[in-house]
């Protein structure tokens, strides 16, 4: 190559030799033969002789038998321009398989990702829909406290009923054949169930377990739920002791047919109304904190943990007083809603607000009781302080 490169620039620079140094021209009317010119074409004939010398050294050098060829091997495999086409056809199908991989591993990647939402999505999905076990218990503890309700009503009801007929003297209760009948029978009572030391020491009777039950508030507001049957009837005997120890005597017979009787049984009628309704509020209280109803695993874990006498059955009040509270300071019911996605959040706060209501549709229904009582006492203060401007005379019933 660098031979090649010699020769032409020898030719070149002749050419611009005779140009520059101004050679005699030639002209074709004169027959004259130029030395110069004739050794100036030998010279460049000799220079292309030179050049097609060195072509042909490089067609030798880059011959399939030159060094070229023989340091890149003896053409077992091929012709160097074959393996290059190959080595290039493969480094092409490397290129392309790279490029197929690629998009595999992203089409891949892509499709687990998707997945992997859809799975996230399904989970999110799944939470809004499944209960929560917090809803669970609050509706079990809602079913226990209706339920205990209706029980409560019942229980109430029936002692108020009690009451009553108690209250009337009707025939078989005590006073019905005078006031000292009532006063013996309520001393009886006392006696065999609620002796204190003192009666004790007066050789009345035998000391009882539970001495003056039948005067102690604890007896009615204890623990929220009574213990037993005799609970319930102390509670009833304190209810009678606070309301009418002693019913006034019944009014038979001729007291009935008298003016004066007729007059009485008007104002005997009043009393039996105000105190029936006095009694009867005094009764719900009780109905409220009868046993009545099963309490569940957790209401009785609850009991437990606020150190509260452990029992299986509970009451209304006892069951309202679970459901509102546990809310407040059960640890695992916090732990809970700390835990639990917004959708079992929203249900538990709906839960919440329909215990509200529920509360306050009861408290409207005692501010119901308490509004009839007030209207009783202005009712009862208001006859007390109607006096007549004159004595009026008693009409005559002749015809005139």
């Amino acid at each position: 190559m660098r031979k090649l490169k010699l020769f032409g620039s020898t030719a070149m620079g002749i050419m611009l030799g005779g140009i520059l140094f101004n050679a005699a021209p030639g002209y074709a009317d004169m027959p004259t033969i130029d030395a110069g010119a004739i050794a100036a074409i030998d010279a460049v004939k000799s220079v292309l002789g030179d050049i097609n010398s060195a072509m042909g050294e490089v067609k030798d050098f880059l011959s399939t038998t030159g060094p070229i060829a023989s340091i890149l091997g003896d053409n077992s495999f091929g012709t160097v321009q074959q393996l290059l086409q190959e080595g290039f056809t493969q480094l092409s199908n490397y290129s392309k398989a790279s490029v197929g991989a690629m998009e595999q591993i992203f089409d891949a990647s892509n499709t687990a990702n998707a997945r992997f939402h859809r799975d996230m999505r399904n989970a999110q999905i799944r939470d809004e829909h499944t209960p929560s076990p917090t809803a669970c218990t609050a509706l079990d503890g809602g079913v226990s406290t209706q339920s205990a309700s209706v029980q409560a009503f019942g229980v109430g009801a029936t002692i108020a009923r009690v009451h009553d007929m108690r209250g009337e003297a009707g025939p078989g209760m005590p006073s019905h054949f005078g006031q000292a009948q009532g006063v013996a029978s309520m001393t009886q009572e006392h006696l065999a169930n609620y002796c204190n030391a003192d009666d004790a020491a007066a050789n009345l009777c035998v000391l009882s377990a539970t001495p003056d039950a039948d005067q102690q508030m604890m007896s009615l507001f204890g623990n929220g739920t009574y213990a037993d049957q005799a609970a319930v009837n102390a509670a009833k005997d304190y209810a009678t002791h606070l309301i009418e120890p002693v019913a006034p005597a019944a009014l038979r017979g001729d007291q009935l047919t008298s003016t004066a009787g007729q007059d009485a049984a008007v104002h005997r009628r009043s009393y039996n109304a105000r105190m029936s309704l006095a009694q009867s509020f005094v009764d719900k209280a009780i109905g409220m904190q009868t046993p009545s109803v099963p309490l569940t695993a957790l209401q009785m874990q609850y009991l437990t943990d606020m150190g509260l006498p452990a029992q299986t059955n509970g009451s209304w009040l006892q069951v309202l007083q679970i459901e509102s509270e546990r809310r407040i300071s059960d640890v695992t019911w916090n732990a809970t809603v700390q835990s639990m996605p917004p959708a079992s959040v929203a249900r538990e706060t709906a839960s919440e607000l329909a215990l509200t209501n529920y509360l306050l549709f009861q408290i409207f229904k005692m501010n119901l009781m308490h509004t009839t009582i007030s209207a009783t006492h202005l009712a009862e203060d208001t006859d007390r302080g109607f006096m007549p401007a004159v004595r009026m005379p008693t009409p005559s019933m002749a015809a005139n």
